[in-house]
């Protein structure tokens, strides 16, 4: 460990390896929002945050189980198309709140095409919200909606002791793999849907 009158100790978060303070200064000078996307093992969080003196303030922000919870979503909470959704979401509550463009934070995620921080920033931007991006990090559409994972269910089906195994938790929800897709559309139609009578109920309050 380097030692001397010159040497300062990291910031803890730096140290454990949960923050770059670098890249999030930069972020922080740019005075635009951010477009703060995690992923855990089970869910993927999306939030729009204003950087305060007094700390970030979370304007708006969608959770993957919101999904499962107010969409009737049965597919998993931690896949592309659910990230997907859950950035739908979060840029459908974004534009309602007034905020029309961000810039993309991504933490300690490293930079791979088609990957799950992408596939919520594709939802993002579809939602309305200008995020400055390059076109080809995005996933393709097909992997957007689950076809990957409707083919690859397709293939399996000759195999119930397999497909059993490898879709158990779809199969608990009553949702069989290769209608992922469709129940991706329906899915997203509901979050739509939802929003634009939030609107309106907003609307005939005022």
């Amino acid at each position: 460990m380097a030692t001397g009158p010159s040497y300062r100790v990291p910031f803890r978060r730096r140290r454990e390896g949960k923050t770059d303070y670098r890249s999030r200064r930069a972020l922080i000078l740019s005075k635009a929002p951010r477009l703060v996307v995690r992923c855990t093992l089970n869910n993927i969080i999306v939030q729009i945050v204003k950087a305060e003196v007094a700390g970030d303030q979370v304007v708006v922000s969608a959770h993957s189980r919101e999904l499962e919870k107010t969409y009737g979503w049965k597919g998993n909470c931690r896949n592309v198309p659910a990230a997907y959704l859950t950035g739908f979401l979060c840029g459908l509550r974004a534009k309602v709140s007034g905020a029309k463009n961000a810039v993309l934070d991504i933490g300690l995620h490293s930079l791979s095409k088609g990957a799950r921080v992408f596939a919520a920033l594709k939802g993002v931007l579809d939602a309305g919200v200008t995020v400055p991006h390059g076109e080809n990090v995005l996933p393709d559409e097909t992997r957007i909606i689950g076809k990957h994972i409707a083919d690859y269910g397709s293939q399996l089906s000759s195999n119930p002791e397999v497909y059993q195994q490898k879709f158990s938790r779809y199969l608990s929800t009553g949702l069989q793999p290769e209608q992922l897709s469709e129940h991706f559309s329906s899915t997203k139609e509901k979050i739509t849907s939802s929003i634009d009578k939030e609107v309106e109920k907003e609307h005939g309050n005022q």
